[in-house]
Order: C-alpha cells, then structure tokens, then sequence
C-alpha cells in the first residue's frame, strides 16, 4: 500500500487518507496529515460543504486532492469503500449514526479493510445526552469550562475565535488518536474506531488548571489568577497609538528587567503581592500610553522582560524573527502559515495549493487502483 518515499514528502509518505468533506477541525486534521505528508483523498460531495469561501483559497485543504462523490447516490457508498479499502486512515465528521446510514460507517469500512483506523470528529462525542444535537466550537467550550476562564470579570467571556475547541481540542487529538492508532494497526494488523470529541479534548487541554484548582491555587474565577489576566504582569497594555503589548513577565528575574525597561523600578515589591496588584496594573498601564506600540517594541527588543507586540494577521509575517524562521510560506499568491512542526530527516512542504472539488478523480482512481471512481460513461 505504501509508495515510494521522495525527498521533502514528509515523515506519513505513504500513509492514505479518506476525508469525508466537512466544515472546521475535520479539515485541519485532514490538512495537517496532507502537511505530514498523507496522501490524503477528500471526498466531497456535489455543491460542497456549505462553507462561504472560494476553494481557492480554503488553505486547510491544501495538500490533498479531490474527488467528488454523492453518497445518497446508489452507487456513492461502494465508490467510498473501494477507497477505505486501499487507505490507512479514514476522517469523517458527521453526526454520530449519519456515516452509517449512508452506508460508509466503520462496520461497512473494516469489513472491506480490518485495518483500517476510523476516526470519527465530532464536538460532543458518539455518545451521551447531547450526541445528537448541533453545535459549534463556542458552545462545546462552554460547557467544559474553558471559556468561562476568559476575559475580564466584568464582561461576557470573549469567544476566542474557533481555535481552542474546533482545532486544539478536536483537531489536534483526532490526529494525535489516528496516528495512535495507526501504530497499533501497524504492529497488530487490527484497526479501530478513534471518537474524538471537541468536549473531550478541549476539557484534557486544562489538566494542568484542574490541578492547581484541586489544589487552592486557581480561584475559579475570570481574571483573578496568574495566567488569566488577573496578574498585572501577565497581560495586554494599551499603547499611545492604540496598539497594544503583550506581558508574560512572570519569573522574579524577567519581573524586574520589565520593570526597568518600564520605568517603575519602584514596584518591585508588588511582585508576590497580590495586595498591590490593582496598583501595579494602574502604573504598568499609565507607562505604556506614554508611547507608541513600535517605541515600545524598539526599548524592549532584545532583552529578557517576555514583552511582545500584539500584531494583526496581516502583520505577524512580516516580523522579523517569523519571516526567518519561515513560519509563513507564499504558495500561488496565498499568505499561508507553513506546515509544523519541523523534521531534520523528513522535512514538509505546502507541495499543492487548496484542492479543487472533483478536480482529481481520474489521477486518484489510476494511483489508489480504483476504476469504480470513474463514471460509467468515462471510458478510461
């Protein structure tokens, strides 16, 4: 089943992947073992999956390629099989049941092909009371508790974008469950089904918390604790231009090459102080409107004291230290984060721009040896 391994494929050349098409951390997932170098197949389904944004551009689809399959088709299911029978990996994101009404759930899958591994995104899990219902990453964070430790005590908890429940806590441990399991496949000839759940997830994220809040040292409570804004030298400032900085000073050492670089040496004492905190606040605060966003970075540039500017999007690839890492990567025109982590012996690549709905299907029927792609009426 594996192919050939080329220099700058990535350390999964040669594992195959089925995306079942969807919205958000199905995708990412997707995309990071495309970046990891899978060859990864998405079945879309006619008319796309509903997201409002020019393929073209859909990033989180680039390194894959594209058939297009109607599942409510009489022969959509069996096209799908005869790609879980040649893959490694399987990624679905429908609600719990949909995939095996449609015929392609994991019964139907392993009984074409034991060894495949499942895995299954969803945001509240294929079980318990609210398995069935809709949801978003907002609500799913919700409930676990993540969200309510954000923002400031006197305003509603701020949503922050989709990134800690769709992508950190599904994403992310979809693929770290599929590799799992991928190596379990591997030594044991046995696939599994992998049921990654943004609740579950994004509720394993703040272990460490849950720790320090059995502990009595996390008040639970928004912004009354180190590292939720309640310190006053680990946040954002507002700066003379309407910028802001960022402060992670938290360390004794680092506290006080802030405070110099700052300018008010004279509140090294409120460092463990919590008395003092709403008074340290007011002076750090008072400091940084005197300048601009950009002198502030030039005083703080090179040193210790863990201060950062807060760039937009558009800025962050042009820093300095970003640009020379390469942390973003130009592929057709696009301004794209590049793949991550990086590897000394199997280094990655974006090798193809975002994958163009059905734009692949000849290519992947050839490669995955899977005529059934085709339509009858095609006669190659």
């Amino acid at each position: 089943m594996a192919t050939a391994r080329t220099p700058g494929d990535g350390p999964l050349a040669g594992v195959r992947v089925v995306e079942l098409a969807g919205i958000g951390p199905g995708p990412f997932a997707a995309m990071l073992l495309a970046d990891l170098g899978a060859d990864v197949v998405r079945v879309d389904r006619p008319g796309g999956p509903g997201l409002a944004i020019d393929p073209a551009y859909d990033v989180t689809n680039r390194n894959k390629r594209s058939v297009v399959v109607d599942l409510k088709d009489p022969d959509g299911p069996a096209r799908v099989l005869g790609l879980a029978a040649r893959a490694d990996i399987l990624v679905e994101g429908y609600r719990p049941g949909v995939a095996e009404r449609l015929g392609v759930g994991p019964d139907a899958c392993h009984a074409r092909n034991p060894r495949l591994v499942y895995g299954r995104m969803t945001g509240w899990g294929q079980d318990g009371p609210l398995a069935r219902r809709a949801g978003h990453d907002i609500g799913y964070i919700a409930l676990t508790g993540t969200l309510g430790m954000i923002g400031r005590p006197d305003a509603p908890p701020p949503p922050p974008a989709n990134l800690v429940g769709d992508y950190a806590g599904g994403s992310l441990y979809l693929v770290v469950g599929v590799l799992a399991a991928l190596h379990h496949a591997r030594a044991t000839g046995t696939g599994q089904v992998v049921d990654a759940a943004i609740v579950d997830g994004t509720s394993h994220l703040a272990s460490a918390i849950h720790g320090m809040l059995a502990a009595g040292a996390w008040q639970d409570r928004r912004a009354a604790n180190l590292l939720d804004g309640g310190c006053p030298y680990y946040g954002t400032y507002e700066t003379a231009d309407g910028g802001y900085m960022a402060v992670g000073a938290l360390e004794r050492r680092f506290y006080d090459e802030f405070l110099g670089l700052l300018g008010i040496e004279d509140q090294a004492a409120a460092h463990q102080d919590v008395t003092r905190w709403d008074e340290l606040r007011a002076r750090v605060a008072a400091r940084f409107r005197t300048r601009t966003r950009e002198e502030w970075t030039a005083v703080f540039e090179g040193s210790d004291a863990c201060v950062a500017p807060v760039l937009s999007l558009g800025e962050a690839p042009r820093h300095p230290h970003l640009a020379a890492r390469g942390t973003f990567t130009d592929h057709d025109g696009i301004v794209q984060p590049a793949p991550a982590p990086r590897f000394s012996a199997t280094p990655t690549t974006v090798r193809t721009g975002p994958a163009r709905p059905g734009a692949d299907t000849r290519e992947v029927a050839r490669d995955w040896d899977v005529p059934a792609l085709l339509p009858s009426r095609d006669p190659q």
